[in-house]
């Protein structure tokens, strides 16, 4: 497979998944044929916005006064995808644009608002960039701008663009993004809660100047990554765009470390956990159980029901002599999505110091 056709699978997954991605490639290499390619297949409007040409008030809104207030009014191109409900906003040649336009934009890629307006949530937000010293007048990515997007590489690929010559340009296969994706969310939660917590210093390691504008670790990205892994699974994508994905969001050495502890750790679905917890035999390692139980109570917590709630507990339960600590983080979380008609548990009496601790025993009506 190649390295672009993997590009190609990620890109897709991350931006159905509200991800927002950037491309980072040589000048003259196709990124924005891409874009547009991909924009073509799934049939939506695509905005080019290319941010070096724009002024900040571009993306944080024109102050307008009217009737004594004020209000940041949002350009035209925003107002289009507003109206359309769906697309894709596409920033081109992004490592071209200053420092005070880019701090502009974080509002826009993070919160998907432009000014006083906010882009629907079907927008898909889809960046391209040059390496600095490839582009003209060219600039790093501020650490905080990156933190917001999914690194993704494109290169030139020679055999593809042959083919293309000969026999003219495919339309890129797209991998389908199941609407249940989420569904996965607790599980990949739960993965990501355990391996932080015996991996704590990867949760957050800023860059220095020299890195500042890739990927990098931090709780907003970690959450990206193991959002994109939820959809890479959903979609049934293969192994090379999942790493790309995680790698992409927290950087190489943190995303690699991740997807191997995921490998090696083989843990049940929470799902499969719930429908029979008297069946469910705690791992002995207790980050391996934590990622259970932490994905036992995501899962509840996405949704809730009181016999999903009591199967929990059994859960719970089974953690109380051998590995308290798991068991009272587990608990905490179901406390906090108790819902209506459910009865206090046993168990949750052993635990009642940690819980009182917390302030959650009165939630419990004890």
């Amino acid at each position: 497979m190649s390295t672009n056709h993997v590009t190609t699978e990620a890109l897709a997954i991350a931006a159905a998944a509200g991800t927002p991605v950037i491309l980072w490639g040589a000048p003259g290499t196709g990124k924005s044929s891409l874009v547009r390619a991909l924009s073509d297949a799934w049939a939506l409007h695509c905005e080019v916005v290319v941010a070096s040409i724009h002024d900040p008030t571009d993306f944080s809104g024109l102050p307008v006064v009217t009737n004594g207030s004020v209000s940041l009014a949002p350009p035209a191109w925003a107002q289009r995808l507003a109206q359309s409900g769906r697309g894709v906003l596409f920033l081109d040649e992004l490592t071209t644009a200053p420092p005070a336009v880019q701090a502009a934009l974080l509002r826009v890629v993070l919160e998907r608002t432009v000014g006083d307006l906010a882009l629907p949530r079907e927008v898909r937000i889809i960046a391209a960039a040059n390496p600095p010293d490839q582009a003209a007048d060219g600039w790093d990515l501020a650490a905080p701008l990156a933190n917001r997007f999914c690194h993704l590489d494109w290169r030139t690929d020679v055999r593809s663009f042959a083919d293309g010559l000969v026999g003219g340009w495919p339309t890129p296969d797209v991998p389908v993004l199941p609407a249940d994706w989420e569904t996965g969310l607790p599980r990949a939660h739960g993965l990501l809660a355990a391996f932080i917590s015996a991996r704590p210093k990867l949760l957050l390691e800023v860059p220095d100047d020299s890195t500042a504008g890739l990927a990098w670790p931090s709780a907003r990205s970690w959450d990206q990554a193991a959002r994109l892994w939820a959809a890479a699974e959903a979609a049934g994508a293969s192994p090379e765009a999942r790493t790309a994905l995680v790698v992409g969001c927290v950087g190489s050495g943190p995303g690699i470390e991740f997807l191997r502890w995921i490998d090696q750790a083989d843990l049940p679905d929470p799902e499969v956990v719930l429908a029979d917890p008297a069946a469910f035999k705690l791992p002995k390692r207790s980050d391996r159980s934590l990622a259970v139980l932490g994905g036992v109570a995501a899962a509840v917590a996405a949704r809730p029901t009181v016999e999903r709630w009591d199967a929990a507990w059994v859960v719970v339960g089974l953690a109380t002599k051998t590995q308290p600590d798991v068991a009272a983080t587990a608990a905490r979380a179901l406390v906090a999505c108790r819902p209506a008609g459910a009865k206090p548990p046993q168990v949750a009496k052993q635990l009642a110091p940690v819980l009182r601790a917390a302030g959650q025993l009165k939630a419990l009506g004890q």
